[in-house]
């Protein structure tokens, strides 16, 4: 007999396999001998108490072998060859939207020509290091542009509540499939980590090869082919052009693609973004706080998290991008810009915890100087990453300030330690932020640490400046089609279109804009 039952127990016995044997014997009133097996399918963590628990979700063989242990969490997806005789659909990005939707082409018989700006996985980790250790920025090949988007090297969290969009199961298998761990298939809060991430995205791209799909690296879309108001393909940089309908998956930082896009007539809208610092906190002081301890987490709890919300003066305030035991990373992608970002890795193992602390920007919060139409946040968010690279001294270092300093309004002397490798500088950030998004924060600020006593803390530091939390453009498409809505064969999709907000969220528009191409190319 296999049996499914909810559990809610301490750390220490969803951490000690005797001890939840022991606990599901009592609770269904069996012998512990009789139980063969126990495998937990789903799991949470609940501190809202002073006791913290965990509810899981166990799976128990009962008078009976263990089999099957993934059953109806893990569902394999049979990627078949494709015939030579299969048609051709182009993806422009390899970002977590450009990677899924060229895997459900292949599912739907469509063979995806995968264009991507930057380098292999692999290539991009020696331009990476370059901008901690050298300060030098290749505009494209970072933490942005890239096989894998900006999330290959910024943490790997799968968590969404974007579930009405589509089957986050099915992300997260094919995540598992290609050589994630299994806890992403259990954990309320998955996360794959930047160290292992790599090569799950390597795994991807030899699916999509062995299927018989193209991969172009070091090639970037600088046109769209469009003939009788219909898109037909792209023009690179090197000239070189490729045909079918087009998944534009550029993410939201591929501020070039915005430009030729409007020079080229294709409607856009503007779209609220969302702009602050990077905040890190001693790892074990979040823990303390957020788990009710003196002595930080224990033997049995992961590192903490926190998510903070409010409204200041008719804006958002909240934390983004949670990262516990994570890094700071500077995050720019182009020479002249200072953009910070956060990551962590699988073990989130680290002594610093960060997050985005960002406020809520509206277009009419923005005044058109730059003449820029559309683009006017985009031309906001750059102007704040040249100014942060100015206070920088035209330095990857980074600009920061001691948290109650920056409430306060005090100059910090010194500096905590950070995680943010290429060093930190003292710097006025509740100066020359612009003053809307600043006083904004700082009240934010008391209000989280009434909600979490200890959390406005001088040893806790902000770093500036956090811009790329989404795309400041919306590429319209027809909500029902997918397609754009004055233009054929175009299919924006995922951050950078403005229809997602994460991993799995941008994953999920991917297979859907699939899906949604090769329903109409079918029906012609």
């Amino acid at each position: 007999m296999v049996k499914e039952i909810q559990l809610r127990v301490s750390p220490k016995i969803a951490g000690e396999s005797l001890l939840l044997k022991k606990e599901v014997s009592i609770k269904e009133n069996i012998s512990e001998n009789s139980i063969s097996g126990i495998k937990i399918i789903k799991k949470s963590i609940d501190a809202r108490q002073r006791q913290v628990m965990i509810n899981t979700k166990v799976r128990v063989w009962i008078d009976e072998p263990m089999s099957d242990e993934l059953k109806g969490v893990y569902i394999p997806i049979d990627y078949k060859k494709l015939p030579d005789i299969a048609p051709s659909a182009v993806v422009v990005g390899a970002g977590p939207a450009g990677l899924f939707a060229a895997l459900r082409l292949i599912e739907l018989g469509v063979r995806p020509i995968l264009v991507e700006r930057g380098k292999n996985v692999r290539d991009r980790r020696i331009d990476i290091a370059k901008i901690s250790r050298e300060g030098i920025v290749n505009p494209e090949s970072n933490y942005c542009f890239g096989e894998g988007g900006a999330g290959a090297y910024s943490d790997g969290k799968l968590y969404t509540r974007s579930k009405k969009r589509g089957s986050v199961g099915k992300i997260l298998s094919i995540f598992y499939q290609h050589g994630a761990s299994e806890s992403i298939l259990v954990e309320a809060h998955p996360h794959i980590g930047t160290d292992k991430l790599p090569i799950v995205i390597e795994n991807m791209r030899n699916t999509i090869l062995r299927c018989g799909g193209e991969v172009h690296f070091e090639t970037r879309v600088d046109k769209l082919i469009v003939k009788d108001n219909t898109v037909k393909g792209v023009i690179t940089n090197s000239g070189a052009s490729f045909t079918g309908p087009v998944i534009l998956a550029t993410g939201h930082s591929a501020r070039d693609v915005y430009r030729f896009l409007e020079n080229q007539n294709i409607e856009l809208e503007e779209k609220g973004i969302a702009i602050g610092v990077r905040l890190e906190h001693p790892q074990h002081l979040i823990d303390c706080l957020q788990y009710h301890s003196k002595n930080g987490r224990g033997k049995y709890l992961p590192a903490a998290e926190y998510s903070f919300v409010t409204q200041i003066k008719g804006r958002g305030v909240y934390s983004f991008c949670m990262c516990p035991g994570g890094f700071i990373v500077p995050a720019a992608s182009a020479p002249g810009q200072l953009v910070v970002n956060g990551m962590s890795p699988s073990n989130r193992g680290t002594k610093w915890a960060n997050s985005g602390m960002v406020v809520e920007v509206r277009p009419e919060d923005i005044l058109d100087k730059y003449n820029a139409g559309v683009l006017k946040l985009m031309m906001f968010q750059e102007e704040l990453e040249h100014e942060c690279f100015k206070q920088a001294n035209s330095s990857q270092k980074a600009g920061a300030q001691r948290m109650i300093d920056f409430v306060t309004g005090k100059e910090s002397k010194t500096l905590p330690n950070t995680s943010y490798a290429p060093g930190v500088i003292p710097s006025r950030l509740d100066k020359w932020l612009p003053e809307f998004i600043s006083n904004r924060l700082k009240e934010g600020f008391k209000v989280f640490d009434k909600l979490c006593k200890g959390f406005l803390n001088n040893d806790a530091i902000v770093i500036g400046v956090e811009t790329r939390t989404s795309s400041p453009v919306r590429i319209p498409r027809d909500p029902k089609l997918l397609s754009h809505v004055k233009i054929k064969g175009l299919y924006p999709c995922g951050e950078g279109a403005g229809y997602a907000g994460g991993i799995v969220s941008a994953a999920i528009d991917g297979e859907n804009c699939a899906k949604a191409l090769v329903d109409t190319l079918f029906e012609c």
